[in-house]
C-alpha cells in the first residue's frame, strides 16, 4: 500500500513539473528575447555617439582603431608591441584616429609616450588619445585570491564595458590578452575586432599541471595534496577553458607571437583561418651597433637578466642557480662574476616580489653579488647588454621571449628555459650553428653557465656571431610587415 502511495505522489510530481515546463520556456524564451532588445539598444545608442565623435577636420568620417591595453607604461615585451603596431598602422592609415585605453591614471599621456620612447627608442608619428580606465583595478590578480582566471576575466569586461562607454571605436584590438572583452565590443560595440595574443590565459599545459597534480605559481601545494580538490580545480580548468575559447572565437583576426602561442590558441580558439604568427618586434637594429669583440670593459663576467618581475619569469630560479654557480667558482677559479636582474614594476604587487628576491639573495648570501635594475631608461639597458657575457631566461613556457632577441642581438649569449617560445623559435641553430643554451633545473643552469664561461674568447664569439646572424627575422621592419598584413581585413 505504501509502495503504491510512493508510486502515486511520483507520478504527481512528474505531472506537476511536467506542467511548469511550457510555462518556463516560454518565461525563460521572453527574458532572452527581452535581453537581445536591450543589447540591441544599446548598440544602436552607441553607434550614434561613434557617428557624432568620428569626424575629422574637414567634416568627413574617420576610422577610430583603440587598443585595449590597461597597462600600457609597464615598459614589457607586451607594450614595444602595442607602440610599434601604432606606429605601422600610422603610417599606413594616417587619417585614422587611434586611440589607447589604459588605467595608468597616475600619468599623464606625455609621460606614457616619453617612458616608450626612453625605454623602447620609439617615437609615435601622429597624436594618440588616452582613455584612462579608472576601474583597472578589476583585473588585478590581488583581487581574487581565488578562482582568480575567472575573475580576471568578469573583470575585464566590466572594464571594457568601461572603455565602450568612453569611447566607441570602428576597429577594436585586444593587445593584452583580455579575450573576454571582444564578444562585448563586436556584439554590443559593433566594432570589428582583433587580438594580439602573447600568452593564452589558459592552456593545455597548466591543465596538465593541475592533472599531473605538480605544484607551481598557479598551482598552490595544497591542492596538489589534495586528489579531490585538484579534480575540482580540473573541472574549473576545463570549463574555464571552453568559456575562453568561445570569447577568443569571436575575434575576426588573431596574431600570436610564436609557434608555441600558436598551437594552444588553435587547440581552444579553433579559428585556423584567420590566425596567424606575426613575431614581437625587437629592437635588432639598435643592438647591433654594439660590438662583438670579447666585453673587458669591467673585471669578471657580467650576468644579467632582461623581464618584468612577476611570477612566471621565475627569477628565483636565477638567483639560485648562481649561487651555485658562486660555489663553483671557489672550485673551479672563475674569475669575479656579478648578476643584474633588470626588469620593470607594474605595481605594489611587483614591488613586494623584487624585495623578496631581495630577500632570497640575502639568505643565499649572495647579496653583495645581485644588483636590480627597476624601470631603466633603454640607454642603459644597452649599456648592460654591451658589457654583460651571459643573459639569463628562466620562464617555463615564456610565450616567445624578446629579453632573449635582445640578449642575441646585443651579442650576449643566451641561457634560456628549455620550453615555449625559446625552444622552439628563438634559440634555433642558425646554419647548422649554435645560437644560444637551454636548460630547466638549477643544476643545468649552474652547470651551463659554467660551461660558457669557460669557454675561449674566440668559441664565444663564433656563438655571438651566430645569434645575431638568425634573429634579423624579428626586427621592428619584419613585424610592421606581417601585422599590417593580418590586420589588413580589419579596414575594409
Amino acid at each position: 500500500m505504501a509502495a503504491g502511495e510512493g508510486g502515486w505522489s511520483l507520478c504527481k510530481l512528474l505531472k506537476f513539473l511536467s506542467s511548469l515546463f511550457f510555462p518556463g520556456l516560454i518565461v525563460s524564451g521572453t527574458l532572452c528575447v527581452c535581453l537581445v532588445i536591450f543589447l540591441l539598444g544599446i548598440r544602436l545608442l552607441l553607434q550614434r555617439k561613434k557617428k557624432a565623435v568620428a569626424s575629422s577636420k574637414n567634416g568627413k568620417s574617420r576610422t577610430v582603431v583603440a587598443f585595449f591595453h590597461p597597462y600600457c607604461s609597464a615598459g614589457g615585451g607586451g607594450e614595444r608591441v602595442l607602440w610599434c603596431a601604432i606606429r605601422a598602422l600610422q603610417k599606413r592609415y594616417p587619417d585614422a584616429a587611434y586611440v589607447v585605453y589604459t588605467g595608468d591614471v597616475s600619468i599623464s599621456g606625455d609621460q606614457i609616450l616619453e617612458g616608450a620612447f626612453r625605454r623602447f627608442n620609439i617615437k609615435l608619428i601622429h597624436p594618440v588619445k588616452f582613455i584612462f580606465l579608472r576601474k583597472r583595478y578589476l583585473v588585478e590578480d590581488s583581487l581574487y585570491p581565488h578562482f582568480t582566471l575567472l575573475g580576471q576575466s568578469l573583470g575585464s569586461v566590466l572594464l571594457g564595458w568601461e572603455a565602450l562607454m568612453r569611447c566607441v571605436p570602428d576597429v577594436y584590438i585586444d593587445s593584452m590578452g583580455y579575450a573576454f572583452t571582444l564578444p562585448l565590443f563586436k556584439y554590443v560595440g559593433g566594432c570589428r575586432v582583433g587580438s594580439y595574443v602573447h600568452y593564452p590565459t589558459i592552456s593545455t599545459d597548466m591543465l596538465s599541471v593541475v592533472r599531473n597534480q605538480n605544484a607551481a605559481f598557479n598551482n598552490a601545494a595544497f591542492i596538489t595534496r589534495n586528489p579531490l580538490l585538484s579534480r575540482a580545480k580540473l573541472i574549473y580548468y576545463h570549463l574555464f577553458a571552453f568559456l575562453y575559447g568561445l570569447a577568443g572565437s569571436c575575434s575576426d583576426v588573431v596574431m600570436v607571437n610564436s609557434s608555441w602561442t600558436l598551437g594552444h590558441i588553435l587547440s581552444l580558439w579553433k579559428v585556423g583561418s584567420c590566425t596567424t604568427i606575426v613575431y614581437p618586434p625587437c629592437d635588432v637594429q639598435t643592438f647591433l651597433d654594439i660590438p662583438l669583440h670579447e666585453k673587458k670593459s669591467i673585471p669578471g663576467h657580467l650576468l644579467v637578466s632582461i623581464g618584468q618581475f612577476r611570477p612566471e619569469k621565475n627569477h628565483p630560479l636565477q638567483i639560485r642557480a648562481f649561487a651555485k654557480l658562486l660555489n663553483k667558482k671557489v672550485e673551479e677559479s672563475l674569475p669575479p662574476l656579478k648578476l643584474v636582474l633588470i626588469g620593470g614594476c607594474r605595481n605594489k604587487d611587483d614591488e613586494f616580489r623584487v624585495n623578496q628576491l631581495r630577500k632570497l639573495s640575502e639568505d643565499l648570501g649572495v647579496q653583495d653579488d645581485v644588483e636590480f635594475k627597476i624601470n631603466i631608461p633603454f640607454e642603459e639597458l644597452k649599456k648592460y647588454l654591451s658589457e654583460a657575457t651571459l643573459g639569463l631566461h628562466t620562464m617555463w613556457n615564456e610565450h616567445f621571449g624578446i629579453g632573449v632577441v635582445e640578449c642575441m642581438a646585443a651579442g650576449t649569449i643566451i641561457l634560456a628555459h628549455n620550453s615555449g617560445g625559446p625552444k622552439l623559435d628563438i634559440v634555433v641553430p642558425h646554419s647548422g650553428d649554435v645560437t644560444g643554451f637551454l636548460a630547466d633545473s638549477e643544476d643545468d643552469y649552474a652547470e651551463t653557465m659554467a660551461h660558457v664561461l669557460s669557454m675561449s674568447d674566440e668559441q664565444r664569439l663564433q656563438i655571438r656571431k651566430s645569434a645575431r646572424a638568425s634573429v634579423c627575422r624579428f626586427s621592428d621592419q619584419e613585424f610592421e610587415v606581417t601585422f599590417l598584413l593580418s590586420v589588413e581585413k580589419l579596414f575594409k
